[in-house]
């Protein structure tokens, strides 16, 4: 498929270096110098194109733009999109219609692991469009359809979000290694692995059933475990989902 991708930023990089295996590329920015930029980090060449007057007639677009620039991205975009795909967060489809013009609309948000081929994408929009949405998003990871725009904006709480929340939790495993007296390098390549292998045991395993499975009486895991419930970690994540869908739904 031929895509393009209107906004040279950190999320649009991630999607290109996934997409750039299977699909034909342009991008598209204001800025020659950070298009080219943005190029030389791709294993394929990709084409560029300023954004002043460029004709989006019939193509998918894959808008990656800051939710502030769309009217301005809008204002400079020519023609009529065939499908249109939009990575911002808090612009609903009715937002979207109104400012660009398309024949076709869909919210997409994957999160940074699209360019190793692991995003988890979630989707909403035309019905008529999801199957093709599923089979775009899915050559960077897995992708979830749902129905409704607030289930969209709660999925972007989790799984857009997500990488820092998971990010902040490998950081602060490795530095309780470090103060107790592990080399950074050894507590680093031990968070590395634990977070390799967890994936597959909760592909197999609802997350009380792993706990359960680790969790011996009056054992190491139990104590530490206490010490989470202590410092109210699980509250504290499910209030970071609460703020994180409160932003997600303004427009």
């Amino acid at each position: 498929m031929r895509l393009t991708i209107v906004g040279p930023g950190k999320m649009a990089l991630a999607l290109a270096k996934g997409l750039e295996k299977s699909h034909e590329l342009t991008i598209v920015g204001r800025d020659g110098e950070k298009l080219l930029q943005f190029t030389e980090q791709l294993k394929k060449h990709a084409k560029t194109a300023l954004l002043e007057k460029y004709d989006i007639d019939g193509q998918t677009v894959i808008l990656c733009v800051k939710p502030h620039a769309l009217r301005q991205t809008a204002s400079a975009l020519k023609g009529k999109a065939d499908t249109l795909y939009s990575i911002l967060a808090g612009t609903t489809l009715k937002e979207l219609q109104k400012t660009l013009k398309a024949e076709h609309y869909v919210r997409a948000m994957p999160n940074l692991a699209a360019e190793h081929f692991a995003s988890m994408t979630t989707l909403t929009g035309e019905e008529g469009r999801q199957e093709e949405a599923e089979t775009l998003f899915s050559s960077i990871g897995r992708t979830l359809w749902v129905e409704t725009e607030k289930e969209f904006d709660i999925a972007t709480a989790i799984a857009g979000s997500g990488p820092a929340y998971l990010a902040l939790v490998a950081e602060a495993l490795a530095d309780g290694g470090v103060k107790e007296g592990l080399k950074r390098t050894d507590a680093a390549k031990l968070v590395e692995g634990l977070f390799a292998g967890f994936s597959p045991l909760l592909e197999k395993r609802h997350p009380a059933i792993i706990k359960e499975s680790v969790m011996s009486p009056g054992g190491t895991t139990a104590a530490g475990y206490s010490a989470l419930e202590k410092g109210s970690v699980r509250s504290a994540f499910i209030s970071a989902v609460h703020e994180a869908f409160e932003i997600a739904k303004e427009t």
